[in-house]
């Protein structure tokens, strides 16, 4: 019997009755599907991880590369589901998981699934703010980290938020020296598992959303909606047994994990390689040894991988990208210009991608004409996605006329998770999400993206919300007022730029820009969050009706970068 998480907005009736007789939605859970590969599979590899030799932030002590096989990731499941189940993590409990792209990271959240407990997934970068309103807000029992990553000590991090969050009472560290902390590899037990298993109708999990004001939002997916996505993934990306995905970008974002991502890859029986970190040096030796046939990328990622395939071709040496079929591009808009360098510098097709965490997800196909793959960014999955392309007064536009757009559909939610106030503005009252994109459609049904309605940033596919940074600059005591807004940029498509006005006692003696960036970074803040440029003025430009006006800003910036 399916256990209703509290907070959660479940699909009406109607529908699920509806998605359910379209094949949609098909009975599947996380931990079955698992059992089936593994029984199916068996000892071929489902994950490939080239975990660097024993150090401090390694998350065992095997040293790597490590490759597992479809049977030992069910094991391992298992075995760390019973442990979780006998350090007190059970059905309904929420676990903060914020790992790299290890191999841990499955074995956790597939371990998490069968016992019904719900991840809640965090990225590498999210610091003490982010981290400590995760764990506060979900009422977390648990917290999943590395060691060190990136120089950076998460033992420390979760020290800080455990003594702070009355709910948080186990903390694991996938390394060798947790510190105060349990060691992730001390947990896994021969024991006896769960008693009952979570229904496909269930949370499975709940995604971060980046939204427009600062505060996180939770998005819970269902076993049901979330593998139906999943599937149709697979099936428009070409994928099967043969596949193998490279996973370049943080495992636990929504893109690497199901479009078709990590997940995907494991439902069609391929292998996951998990790439340390995105950039070509990296990347392009596991390419060529793993014989990685397809990836995917945020566009300043891609233009990364370009230019460095370009001048190794200049420089007469070989690429290493062979065996690369496709690449994703996905997370913010790709240009139409270095759309169309991708099948001649790197050989392979692009698939567009847009979606969001919430739900629809639009690819290109892969059988699409070359000028719709690089000028469009794809379009639904699933026949029973339903878009519209309204005005200002939600009435809907002719096709070619840009307008917002909103959605639902078997895989979109219907309510972000606990968040009432959140999901009167973001929901129609029939159940359409308010996605705050601003779209046109072509006479195809294809979804040309156009921008941002909300105020928020889309910094190379990392959402910035405005309002939060302005928030951490106007605790600084010099700061009067401060306004967030978006600059164009070559590479990530937009950075953030701060306009400030100082309080009239710190003019004679102003902060420097690098102050301020240091004083919103040492408030806890995520590395991309901390604004690229800051800008002093004397007043904010302002509309007819007395709000800053943010269209001034983003022309005055823009202006600037382009004046010789």
């Amino acid at each position: 019997m399916a256990e209703v998480l509290a907070g959660f907005t479940p699909y009406p009736a109607e529908f699920a009755e509806r998605y359910r007789a379209a094949g949609h939605w098909r009975g599947e859970t996380f931990g079955r599907m698992l059992r089936e590969r593994a029984a199916a599979h068996g000892e071929r590899i489902a994950i490939t991880d080239p975990v660097d030799p024993v150090g401090p932030g390694s998350p065992d002590g095997a040293g790597g590369p490590r490759h597992w096989s479809y049977a030992e990731l069910d094991r391992r499941a298992d075995r760390m589901a019973a442990g979780l189940l006998a350090r007190g993590i059970g059905r309904g409990d929420r676990v903060v998981v914020q790992l790299p792209n290890v191999a841990e990271f499955f074995e956790v959240v597939f371990a998490l699934f069968r016992i019904g407990a719900l991840p809640v997934f965090a990225l590498p970068a999210h610091r003490y703010t982010e981290i400590s309103y995760f764990c506060s807000f979900t009422g977390a029992a648990g917290y999943v980290v590395p060691a060190v990553q990136g120089g950076f000590d998460y033992r420390e991090l979760a020290g800080r938020v455990k003594a702070e969050t009355a709910s948080l009472r186990l903390v694991l560290v996938a390394g060798e020296d947790p510190g105060e902390h349990v060691r992730l590899a001390d947990v896994p037990l021969d024991g006896p598992g769960p008693t009952t298993e979570p229904q496909p109708e269930d949370v499975a999990f709940l995604q971060l959303s980046g939204g427009s004001t600062g505060v996180p939002k939770l998005i819970p997916r269902t076993h049901d909606d979330y593998i139906h996505s999943l599937r149709g993934s697979v099936e428009i990306c070409g994928q099967d047994e043969r596949s193998v995905y490279l996973c370049a970008l943080p495992a636990a974002h929504n893109f690497p994990l199901s479009s078709p991502g990590s997940l995907g890859t494991l439902y069609a029986g391929g292998r996951v390689v998990l790439c340390p970190q995105p950039a070509p040096e990296a990347a392009f030796p596991l390419i060529e040894r793993e014989g990685v046939t397809i990836t995917g990328l945020v566009p300043p990622l891609a233009l990364l991988w370009l230019d460095a395939a370009e001048r190794r071709a200049k420089a007469g040496e070989p690429t290493g990208l062979a065996s690369l079929e496709v690449l994703l591009v996905g997370g913010a808009k790709f240009s139409e210009e270095a759309a169309r360098r991708v099948r001649p510098v790197l050989g392979c097709t692009l698939q567009q991608v847009f979606g969001m965490a919430e739900g629809l997800v639009n690819y290109t196909r892969l059988d699409d004409p070359e000028e719709v793959i690089v000028t469009t960014q794809g379009r639904p999955i699933s026949p029973d996605d339903e878009v519209r392309v309204v005005d200002d007064e939600d009435r809907d536009l002719p096709d070619g006329t840009t307008g917002h757009l909103l959605t639902r559909g078997p895989y979109t939610i219907r309510g972000y998770w606990n968040a009432p106030e959140h999901n009167r503005g973001s929901f129609t009252a029939d159940g359409f999400y308010r996605t705050g994109d601003l779209v046109r459609r072509t006479a195809t049904g294809h979804l040309v993206v156009e921008g941002r309605a909300k105020d928020q940033i889309n910094r190379g596919g990392e959402k910035v919300a405005a309002e939060e940074i302005e928030n951490h600059l106007l605790a600084h005591p010099a700061v009067h007022d401060a306004a967030v807004v978006s600059m164009p940029d070559p590479y990530l498509g937009e950075r953030t730029c701060a306009y400030v006005v100082l309080h009239r006692s710190h003019r004679e003696r102003p902060p420097k820009p690098v102050e301020l960036k240091r004083f919103v970074r040492q408030r806890g803040l995520a590395d991309y969050k901390v604004p690229d440029r800051v800008e002093f003025v004397d007043a904010f430009p302002a509309t007819g009706i007395g709000k800053v006006s943010k269209k001034d800003l983003r022309a005055a910036v823009a202006a600037t970068l382009t004046t010789p």
